[in-house]
């Protein structure tokens, strides 16, 4: 049985609220921040559900002993925020899984062009093959920075089925690339756009991301 991409938008109302408070031109950039963040907390507690690893054991209550799940601290666990937009669902994301470490992957990309250059490499050499990594890019458009990131991952060791990308707003341009290279992984997004313009921006999208976190 062939892998095929999988892609979420989950259907909470908080995520909706927040996804509609970003998409609105009107939208002050503090609050597009605080919607930013809220988005990356709720679309993070959905894209971990039954993915993280779990320890079985018991504790003792003021009463009796009884059985316990916990998250396995020993899981190596890590976010990659694609900068600068990754950053502004990061605060959010954190809250979620604050104990995961977090390596930095600056990508510009050419507006004449549309392809990304990497100006920024925190990763490490190698990976743990059991690592398991969120990736943070609120917008999937092209796919020309997911498919970077991707490559960037992988050759150091990280397994596609062990990633989650958590976005605001995809584009089937986006998708269909990741799903051609890496069909073994889970997207977790706010909403499907369908069009993507020349300029390579999602429509109706939300605008540019990282200008309207910090105000530029």
């Amino acid at each position: 049985m062939s892998l095929q991409l999988r892609v979420y938008v989950p259907p909470h109302p908080l995520i909706k609220h927040w996804l509609a408070v970003a998409r609105d031109a009107a939208t002050p950039s503090v609050l597009f921040r605080s919607a930013m963040t809220e988005l990356g907390r709720w679309l993070a507690y959905e894209a971990i559900r039954e993915w993280l690893p779990i320890v079985e054991t018991t504790v003792q209550t003021p009463l009796a002993e009884c059985p316990a799940t916990f998250i396995n601290p020993e899981a190596p666990l890590v976010v990659v925020p694609i900068l600068r937009a990754g950053l502004a669902l990061l605060e959010g994301i954190q809250t979620v899984v604050p104990l995961a470490s977090v390596y930095h992957l600056g990508m510009a990309r050419n507006e004449e062009t549309l392809q990304p250059t990497c100006y920024l490499n925190k990763l490490p050499a190698q990976f743990n093959p059991e690592t398991r990594v969120i990736i943070s890019e609120p917008m999937l458009a092209t796919g020309g920075t997911i498919i970077a990131t991707m490559q960037e991952l992988t050759k150091r060791g990280i397994d596609p089925s062990l990633i989650r990308i958590i976005s605001v707003v995809a584009a089937p341009p986006a998708l269909k690339r990741l799903s051609a290279e890496y069909p073994s992984l889970m997207i977790y997004t706010a909403t499907i756009d369908e069009i993507v313009n020349e300029q390579g921006f999602i429509v109706p999208g939300l605008g540019d991301a990282g200008d309207r976190t910090y105000g530029t």
